[in-house]
């Protein structure tokens, strides 16, 4: 979850951020242009003082030429401003004849910015602001103020400008931003990071708690942590319900428990008088021995029950055990069992430690073993194979019976349920339901898939691992969680 909220506080953050520098650098722009054109306007405005006494209009368009030293200051000036400055300044008569111009060798052009410029000026206005120029174009600054004398425009003050200088600072002004820009980013990145682990922490520390619940470990709370009110008060909330729950399932338990031993007694007795009349009865009386079949059917049900209950109940005391050892004992117990019914039971248990009840894997087996000898034809085989990952120990039973289908392995392990093609079979249909709960009791579990040509394949994982130990590379140990031991008891690890 972190991984996906994390990238959306810092997109939404990034955007921010971006919403505002990108107005701030445009407007560091235009105010670096705005300085360059108000400085220039006040040149020309300069200029345009000094050449409003030089200018005399002769009749016919032209101008006399005069020598006085308004015009030699004026043309000084302007020769002195692109000399230190680097900036084109003319002063232009109506007719396009200069007054005075540096360099002397600029003259208006026919068209263009400037011709704009001066067209515009001669209407008794100063020229309009110009374009946005950005650091990337290598643009130009062009401003006009008209010269007036007895209210009329007599000339024209045009300065045409480079913009490399200002171009250069409104980079510069830009670099401040996006240095800005990526150190609020950073602090941001660091806040979201503190934000989401702040936030997230008890959803982790639910997460957990509800995983450790769904797998069997009913007793798991959600520990106190920190995070939103609204977040530790559905921690509280969670633990209430955790708590109701596993009062349910032990009231269940405890029924189930009670009325499977209740039941026994009456069960029992009913049995001995079904057993004396029977000795009433003549011999071989098929309903006496329907109504003893039935009778005793039922009582494997009834310790079934009572088993199963147990099983949920009980809790696993898991220690580094020897599966192939344990698998290895349980093949010799029950090899007198398969060679009565002319089954072959044959292994391959190599030494191979797991974290285990050796009491509750050794019942597990024998229900699966128990199970394979029972729908196994004569001279067939059933095999068992130990075997290690670098995560778990496996127990395999494959026999060669008449196997399940793909619908009824989906429900292989429910409580009472048996295929229907094997109801003539001894059994209560709660053997592996109680195998099952065993092994989730210590982490472990059951599957069950095809074996080819035919049969049954059944497969008993535990963990190499014990409780609290890291499973995955890097992953972190919970505080006071078990270790696992260094190789006990000469065991060889595979």
């Amino acid at each position: 979850m972190g991984t996906r909220l994390l990238p959306l506080l810092i997109v939404l953050m990034a955007a921010v951020l971006l919403a505002l520098g990108v107005p701030l650098g445009v407007s560091v722009a235009r105010a670096e242009q705005q300085k360059v054109v108000i400085d220039r306007i006040d040149d020309t405005a300069r200029f345009a003082a000094l050449a409003q006494f030089v200018t005399e209009d002769v009749p016919g368009g032209s101008r006399r030429t005069t020598t006085d030293e308004r015009l030699e200051t004026l043309q000084t000036e302007l020769i002195s401003y692109y000399e230190v400055y680097g900036i084109k300044a003319g002063v232009f008569y109506r007719n396009h004849i200069p007054m005075a111009n540096a360099p002397t060798t600029w003259f208006l052009p026919q068209a263009g910015e400037v011709r704009d410029s001066f067209d515009e000026a001669l209407l008794s206005r100063r020229s309009h602001d110009p374009q946005q120029v950005w650091p990337w174009e290598d643009g130009r600054l062009v401003v006009a103020s008209p010269v007036i004398r007895d209210g009329d425009v007599v000339a024209v003050v045009v300065t045409d400008s480079p913009t490399d200088s200002m171009r250069s600072r409104t980079l510069h002004g830009w670099l401040v931003i996006g240095a800005g820009e990526v150190a609020a980013m950073l602090l941001a990145v660091g806040a979201a990071l503190r934000l989401t682990g702040w936030v997230l922490r008890p959803v982790r520390v639910l997460d957990a708690t509800t995983h450790d619940i769904a797998t069997g470990r009913l007793k798991s709370r959600v520990a106190p942590a920190g995070g939103p009110p609204e977040l530790r008060r559905l921690a509280r909330s969670f633990n209430e319900m955790a708590d109701h729950v596993e009062d349910v399932l032990e009231q269940q338990r405890a029924f189930v428990a009670d009325a499977s031993h209740q039941l026994r007694n009456p069960l029992a007795a009913l049995l001995l008088r079904i057993e004396l009349l029977a000795l009433e009865l003549p011999e071989g009386n098929e309903e006496i021995a329907s109504v003893q079949t039935e009778g005793k059917r039922l009582a494997r049900v009834l310790d079934d029950l009572l088993d199963l209950a147990l099983a949920e109940h009980s809790q696993a005391d898991l220690k580094v055990t020897d599966i192939g050892a344990l698998a290895a004992e349980r093949l010799a117990a029950w090899s007198p069992t398969a060679d009565a019914k002319g089954v072959r039971l044959v292994g391959d248990c190599p030494p191979t430690t797991g974290w285990a009840d050796p009491v509750t894997l050794s019942s597990a087996l024998d229900a699966v073993i128990d199970n394979a000898l029972k729908f196994t034809p004569v001279d067939e085989t059933v095999r068992v194979t130990v075997a290690s990952t670098g995560k778990a120990a496996t127990v395999v039973v494959t026999d060669n019976g008449p196997g399940l289908t793909d619908e009824e392995l989906a429900r292989v392990g429910d409580r009472f349920w048996r295929s229907g093609r094997h109801q003539n079979i001894k059994g209560s249909g709660l053997g592996l339901s109680i195998c099952r709960a065993l092994l989730a009791a210590g982490d472990g579990s059951i599957s069950f898939g095809h074996h080819e040509p035919h049969g049954l394949e059944v497969t008993v994982t535990v963990p190499r691992s014990g409780p609290g130990v890291p499973k995955e590379p890097g992953a972190r140990k919970e505080p006071g969680a078990w270790k696992e031991p260094e190789q006990p008891y000469g065991f060889t690890d595979r």
